[in-house]
Formats: structure tokens, C-alpha cells, sequence
């Protein structure tokens, strides 16, 4: 079993406040998910994130197969970072911590998965040839989709 590690960062011009009320309401997981994926919530869903909180999805990661997706926030520092972890799902391992901090001119966000692909050696290829490509372009969205909610100011 290899174990990839993906990162990626980006900086919003909003503050800490605003960043936590969006990222830790998990209704916005649907809108920063790429519609290809047929992400549907199949659980209900509070306001906020919690160490414990358990939510279902079903999601079509590759060739548009459904698969369910069970995950669990194993730690929340209210404002600063959460961790969700697969339980049930297409990864034999992932895990994603989402990091938030303030800098001049609004909030960085940091982004570490560490996740393996099943079936050994032939999940390696698979994650070479597919399954990392995938997580790029799901970041790529992600990142256009914040770019466009929250503008960067015009300064003149």
C-alpha cells in the first residue's frame, strides 16, 4: 500500500469568521464538488461541523459508477482547522485536514489529504494513471469555485 499526499493552498480575501461559517457548514461540500461527480448527501446534515459527525454521501468518482462514500470530522479546532476521514468508500485510506489561517489581507487555507488507493500494486497504477489526476482536478474546481465566491477586491 502506497500512501500519496496531495497539498494544496489558497488564500481568500475574507476573515476567519466568514471562512469558518462556509467551510465548517458541510451543505457546501455539494457546491465546491464537482458536478461530474454526482455528489449527493444521502444523511442529514447539521449547521456545523463536530468531532463525531458522521455524513453520507453518494458519489460517482470514475465512469460515473455510484459508490458510498462514509466519512467521519475526527477533530475540529473551531476557526483554525477540521479532519474528515473516509470510513466507507472508493480509498482504502484518506484522510483531509483542512487548515485555515489569517494573513494580511484575508485567510490562507491549506489543504493535506493522505490517501491510498485498494488493490495493492494495481491500485498504484490506477492512482498514477487516474485516481491522482482526479484529486488535482477536484482541488482545480474547488479552487475556481472559491475564486469566483469570493472575489479578490479591485484595487485601483
Amino acid at each position: 500500500m502506497t500512501l500519496h499526499r496531495f497539498e494544496t493552498e489558497q488564500t481568500l480575501p475574507i476573515g476567519r469568521a466568514e471562512a469558518w461559517n462556509f467551510f465548517s457548514d458541510p451543505a457546501n461540500l455539494a457546491v465546491i464538488t464537482p458536478p461530474d461527480m454526482g455528489f449527493e448527501v444521502t444523511s442529514p446534515l447539521p449547521d456545523r461541523v463536530y468531532a463525531g459527525l458522521i455524513i453520507t454521501y453518494r458519489v460517482r468518482p470514475l465512469l460515473r459508477i455510484p459508490v458510498q462514500w462514509v466519512t467521519e470530522i475526527t477533530h475540529v479546532d473551531e476557526g483554525n482547522y477540521f479532519v474528515d476521514e473516509q470510513r466507507i468508500g472508493p480509498y482504502r485510506v484518506w484522510h483531509h485536514e483542512h487548515h485555515f489561517d489569517e494573513v494580511s489581507g484575508g485567510m490562507h487555507m491549506r489543504d493535506i489529504v493522505h490517501y491510498s488507493v485498494p488493490f495493492g500494486p494495481i491500485g498504484d497504477v490506477v492512482e498514477r494513471l487516474v485516481v491522482g489526476r482526479r484529486v488535482e482536478a477536484i482541488f482545480a474546481f474547488r479552487r475556481r469555485v472559491l475564486d469566483q465566491r469570493f472575489p479578490q477586491p479591485i484595487v485601483r
